[in-house]
């Protein structure tokens, strides 16, 4: 059965903001709640439509697999999971493939969609990154140590605050952030220096 085409917007996101980041508060892939309540079967079937639909494919259900598929779904929607356990709830759901088509797309959209509330504090580059990295992970395209990195990684920048004290990873260099930047990046100042740099959030470290 044919699956998949560009990973495509839709559907509606989950409530909730940006989970705890570094910092001592543990991952934000470890956060736990029931992320996927507000998606029931219905609407999951509606994203697939959709997708079927952008996609010129018929749409239809997987005769050997929807049901067995829509029970666990509605069995699981409401129960508290870590965040990293229901990205691989999502894809299990891809690989078990209740529509004849476009099964990685309809459950990656959810958890782009997710993905985009929960961490809607970061700036919009950032917010695009790790929503990016999740339906790609979901998809198939990505591999899960890959994802986890990459979201731990674009997540920390939310906890960046002018004024918080960094280094560079060596311990070569520290300062002080001075600015946030719309696009992510962080303008800082080393101590003793007279002038600004710019780094992105990854190649920096808290300072004590």
């Amino acid at each position: 059965m044919s699956d998949e085409t560009a990973i495509g917007p839709a559907a509606t996101p989950d409530s909730g903001r940006h989970p705890p980041g570094s910092g001592g508060l543990g991952s934000p892939l470890q956060t736990r709640a029931a992320f996927i309540q507000n998606w029931n079967w219905e609407s999951v079937v509606g994203i697939n439509r959709g997708a079927c639909e952008r996609g010129r494919a018929r749409h239809g259900l997987n005769p050997q697999t929807h049901r067995a598929c829509e029970e666990s779904w509605e069995a699981q929607r409401t129960v508290p999971l870590t965040l990293l356990e229901t990205l691989d709830f999502l894809k299990q759901q891809h690989h078990d493939t209740p529509f004849l088509f476009f099964n990685g797309n309809t459950f990656a959209t959810i958890g782009r969609e997710l993905t985009l509330a929960l961490f809607s504090d970061l700036p919009p580059l950032r917010k695009r990154e790790i929503s990016s990295v999740v339906a790609h992970y979901i998809a198939g395209v990505l591999d899960r140590d890959a994802m986890m990195d990459a979201v731990q990684s674009v997540s920390q920048s939310a906890d960046w605050k002018p004024g918080d004290r960094v280094k560079t990873l060596d311990s070569s260099l520290r300062g002080t952030i001075v600015r946030i930047l719309e696009n992510g990046r962080m303008l800082w100042k080393p101590d003793g220096a007279e002038t600004e740099l710019t780094a992105l959030p990854e190649s920096l470290a808290r300072d004590g």
